[in-house]
């Protein structure tokens, strides 16, 4: 199969659940590179289908979340399992999944971070860049996010349940 005809075969993955046709095709496209990912982390003794306590460094938590947004279908890592040139290693500190929802003037941000309180939360802002991160009794966290716009320093709102944190921004007025 040539690469057109690959392409192709890929975008025609499309499968009726009975509420409507949804298209796997992007979806599929890329699932290679969660393949490889896998793989790697599999040959490092990393084992990639929960969590486990591994010696005296805490539990290893990894994940991917597949965000498919207007045709385009994007990876994104979470947990505290970093690649590096070396191969991948065990941080302390856990990556948490973050969504970023644009809604005109203010920009939401949802962050899942499991363990943690309000009070542990901790935000800094400098321009179109978020750092989040949070110390819990037995959990830390901490994320860089670029944001699509540049947002006031002030927070406007924050508001959690359960460990899943909703952070309101206000877009920057020029």
């Amino acid at each position: 199969m040539n690469d057109e005809e690959k392409t192709k075969s890929e975008k025609d993955v499309v499968i009726d659940f009975g509420i409507g046709k949804i298209n796997f095709g992007g979806l599929l496209k890329n699932f290679g590179n969660l393949l490889d990912i896998a793989s790697r982390l599999s040959e490092e003794g990393v084992d990639i289908s929960g969590s486990e306590k591994i010696g005296h460094k805490g539990k290893v938590v990894y994940g991917v979340t597949v965000k498919n947004l207007a045709g385009k279908t994007t990876f994104e890592t979470f947990g505290n399992v970093k690649d590096t040139e070396k191969g991948p290693i065990v941080e302390d500190c856990r990556e948490p999944i973050i969504d970023v929802f644009d809604e005109g003037q203010t920009l939401k941000v949802i962050a899942e971070m499991p363990g943690i309180s309000e009070e542990e939360l901790k935000i800094e802002i400098s321009g179109d860049i978020l750092n989040i991160s949070a110390v819990g009794s037995d959990r830390k966290y901490t994320k860089e996010v670029l944001l699509p716009f540049k947002v006031d320093e002030a927070v406007q709102g924050i508001h959690s349940k359960n460990g899943i944190f909703e952070i309101l921004l206000t877009r920057k007025s020029t």
